[in-house]
C-alpha cells in the first residue's frame, strides 16, 4: 500500500489548523474537498485517522501518517536545496527544545547553522520530559529530550547532563531559612516552579525528605523571569549552572544537585540539512554540558 503524499499532507494541515474549515482556507480548496480527501485517506489505510472534535486531533494511526507527511515535506525541501531548485525559499526545521537549554546553550549553534546552511527554525518549547511527544506526533523533526530510547523512526545521540542547584535570594534565606534548610522550613517556604510540568523542585524536596505538596508555589513560565523571581526573593528554585553564573549573589541551599541527562533525537532520514544542524548542536552541547 502506498499512502498518497497529497492526502497525508491534507491530514497534517487539518490537525495543525484545528478544523476542516481552517484547513480548507490554508490549502485553498473547499471544505467538502478536504473532507473527501480525508475520507479517501481513511479508506486507503483502513483506519480512523482523525477524531473530529474541536479542535480536531489525530488518532495514533493518524500521527503515523502525519509523521510520513512531514518527512516527505522535509525530503522535498532538502532535495530542492541540493539541486539548487529552492530559489529564494529557505528550508524550515521545526525543533522541540526545553526552556533551560533554549535560555543557555541552544541558540548559538542554531545561529551558526542559519549562517552556514541558510535554514530557518520553528522552535517549540516544552518540558524536556515531553518534547519527545512532539517528535512522535510528527510535529517536529528533532528534539532535545530526556528520553534515551528512540522514538519510532528516530535516532538518538547523547548530548550531556545539565546540573541544577537549589538557590534563593539572601533576603529570602533570612526570612524563611534563617535556621537552615530544615525539613520544617522547606515545607513552608515558597517555591518557584516553571510550570505545572516542572518537577525539579519537587524532586529536590523529596531528596531532602520534605513533602513537596506542602509549600506554596509560584509558577513563572519563562526561564529569564523564573530566575528573576528567585533573585527578587519570591521563592527558592533550582537553576542550571550556566544560568547561575548570571546571578552570583544567590545563596546555594545545599545538596543534592539535580542532574538531567539530555539527548538529541531526530528523524532517521538521509538529510544533509539535518546532519549539518545536528553537528552544530552536538558540538555545542558537549562543550556546554557536563
Amino acid at each position: 500500500m502506498r499512502i498518497p503524499p497529497d492526502l497525508a499532507h491534507t491530514l497534517a494541515v487539518t490537525v495543525t489548523e484545528g478544523s476542516l474549515e481552517a484547513a480548507a482556507r490554508a490549502l485553498h480548496i473547499t471544505q467538502p474537498a478536504v473532507s473527501q480527501r480525508l475520507q479517501l485517506l481513511e479508506r486507503t489505510t483502513g483506519q480512523v485517522l482523525l477524531v473530529r472534535s474541536r479542535p480536531v486531533r489525530a488518532t495514533p494511526a493518524g500521527e503515523a501518517v502525519i509523521r510520513y507527511a512531514r518527512q516527505v515535506e522535509h525530503l522535498d525541501a532538502d532535495t530542492a536545496l541540493a539541486l539548487g531548485l529552492a530559489g529564494d525559499a529557505r528550508p524550515q526545521l521545526p525543533i522541540a527544545v526545553n526552556a533551560d537549554s533554549l535560555a543557555t546553550w541552544f541558540l548559538a549553534p542554531l545561529a551558526r547553522a542559519t549562517e552556514r546552511l541558510g535554514v530557518v527554525f520553528d522552535l517549540l518549547r516544552d518540558d524536556e520530559h515531553f518534547t519527545a511527544d512532539l517528535l512522535a506526533s510528527g510535529t517536529v523533526v528533532a528534539a532535545v529530550t530526556t528520553r534515551g530510547d528512540a522514538v519510532p523512526g528516530c535516532s538518538v545521540t547523547p548530548l550531556g547532563t545539565m546540573r541544577y542547584r537549589a538557590v534563593a535570594a539572601p533576603s529570602f534565606v533570612a526570612r524563611y531559612l534563617a535556621t537552615g534548610a530544615t525539613t520544617a522550613a522547606l515545607e513552608s517556604a515558597p517555591v518557584v516552579d516553571f510550570d505545572r510540568k516542572d518537577v525539579l523542585q519537587s524532586d529536590w524536596l523529596t531528596a531532602r525528605h520534605a513533602d513537596p505538596s506542602l509549600p506554596p508555589r509560584h509558577r513563572v513560565p519563562s526561564s529569564i523571569e523564573f530566575a528573576q523571581a528567585i533573585a527578587l526573593g519570591m521563592g527558592w528554585g533550582v537553576m542550571p549552572d550556566a544560568q547561575l553564573m548570571q546571578h552570583p549573589h544567590l545563596v546555594e541551599l545545599g545538596g543534592p544537585d539535580i542532574t538531567v541527562r539530555l539527548y538529541w533525537q531526530r528523524w532517521r532520514t538521509q538529510s544533509a540539512l539535518l546532519d549539518g544542524v545536528q553537528a552544530e548542536i552536538v558540538a555545542a552541547a558537549r562543550a556546554a554540558l557536563s
